[in-house]
């Protein structure tokens, strides 16, 4: 039977939760242009706020109430899946490892969380918001129309994160990128608030052995068997 939500007034929500390295925020931006909805990197919010930190020398500094004060301030734009803060592109200055992991320490903060949780809210508008991060389908849409969890195994995650930042020049090895991922899995899921978990109703997919158009095919089938969108 497919699912109802679609028939009703709020706007449907699509969610694709998962650790780093799985591959969720390209399938993510992929289905969201597919089907003509809007698209959310809930997990790159995260990162302009840790960006932000580290360009206003507030690392050390700064209190979590200012860091709140910050979050409630960035000026985000997302478009053709560029991410632009204050109007400029700022796509790859957000994926570097330590702003990954600062983004990981700030987004257990109760007073950040609370203060972009709405803000993540609102991108959902007509006719539908696709998302992608670690509390979208436990925390942030827990009522969506359909919810995903991908995973694969840390190894796997460090080997396409070495070749992703060495296809960009960036020196890196695979035992520090492979001691990060299992640094920011235990801080993603032993954290108080929100931590990653499986949402309620979730459909799993394990990517280690899938490569990006088979995990997107996989995604789609339940799309098409679940919502009622129409032959996209």
């Amino acid at each position: 039977m497919r699912n109802t939500c679609l028939s009703k007034e709020k706007t449907p929500v699509i969610t694709i939760d998962g650790p780093s390295g799985v591959g969720k925020g390209t399938v993510a931006g992929e289905l969201a242009e597919t089907l003509g909805w809007h698209f959310l990197d809930s997990g790159a919010i995260y990162r302009l706020l840790a960006l932000t930190i580290v360009q206003n020398g507030q690392v050390l500094n700064a209190s979590p109430d200012q860091w709140a004060k910050m979050a409630k301030e960035l000026h985000i734009r997302f478009a053709k899946q560029r991410i632009y803060l204050d109007g400029h592109d700022v796509t790859d200055a957000i994926r570097d490892e330590s702003i990954g992991l600062l983004a990981s320490k700030v987004s257990a903060i109760s007073s950040v969380r609370e203060a972009l949780l709405e803000r993540q809210r609102a991108f959902a508008q007509a006719p539908g918001l696709v998302t992608d991060g670690r509390d979208m389908g436990s925390v942030v849409f827990p009522s969506a129309c359909l919810k995903f969890y991908l995973d694969a195994a840390p190894e796997v995650r460090a080997r396409r994160r070495e070749r992703q930042l060495k296809d960009r020049g960036i020196n890196v090895t695979f035992v520090d990128l492979l001691e990060d991922i299992k640094k920011r899995d235990q801080q993603d899921s032993s954290r108080l608030i929100a931590p990653l978990i499986i949402p309620e109703g979730a459909v799993t997919i394990d990517t280690s052995f899938l490569n990006k158009t088979q995990v997107f095919e996989k995604v789609m089938s339940y799309v098409y068997r679940h919502l009622d969108v129409g032959n996209v």
